[in-house]
């Protein structure tokens, strides 16, 4: 029986890299894959997922209002299994409509992204995954000090935590560091805070 996965972890756990290596893997075995990505992440460009250590691939980019159910039927009734990356920027309503394509399909999808803002909070797609995900793991990160990291700690120009903001800012390294709680929290405190540019 199929499964809608949710796979997470904090900037720098090769979330994306995973990704792009499990569409090889079905490839290798001769299945289609869609693979999609919410066109609000176009830092790459809003169709291509794009790794740390160079791996990309075209995908199908996702607006905000668009019915990934609706889609998948009349255009990618043919894909044997559906890959998301940056699956926080989903909606819950997509999330839903993923969850309806593994039931009605019986279709894996493997949702791939972070579960928090630089804020510590859940965004909404990944809420609505671990509420509803039959298979929720963690790609784990690594802090500077050694400690697991948690926290996407987001950065203006000058290398200063940013606590306050929209909870979307489109960026990579330049962007974000992941981080234990612990250091977060000292960093936070030590270089003080600014808002989002």
């Amino acid at each position: 029986m199929a499964k809608l996965y949710f796979k997470f972890g904090a900037m720098g756990s090769s979330k994306t890299a995973q990704a792009l290596i499990t569409k090889f893997n079905y490839e290798e075995r001769n299945m289609k894959v869609l693979l999609l990505k919410p066109a609000i992440d176009d830092r790459d460009g809003s169709n291509v997922v794009r790794s740390r250590i160079g791996l990309a691939q075209e995908a199908i980019p996702v607006a905000e209002n668009e019915n990934i159910r609706d889609t998948y039927l009349e255009k990618y009734s043919d894909r044997n299994v559906i890959i998301v990356d940056e699956c926080q920027f989903l909606t819950p309503e997509q999330v839903d409509q993923l969850a309806d394509i593994v039931i009605e399909r019986d279709i894996p999808v493997l949702c791939f992204g972070l579960s928090t803002d630089f804020t510590t909070h859940l965004f909404p797609g990944s809420k609505r995954l671990f509420e509803i995900a039959e298979s929720i793991s963690e790609i784990k990160s690594v802090c500077t000090c050694g400690a697991k990291a948690t926290v996407n700690a987001r950065l203006d120009d000058n290398g200063r935590i940013v606590t306050e903001g929209s909870q979307i800012c489109i960026g990579g390294n330049d962007r974000y560091v992941p981080m234990c709680r612990k250091c977060w929290l000292k960093y936070r405190a030590r270089a003080g805070s600014t808002g989002c540019e």
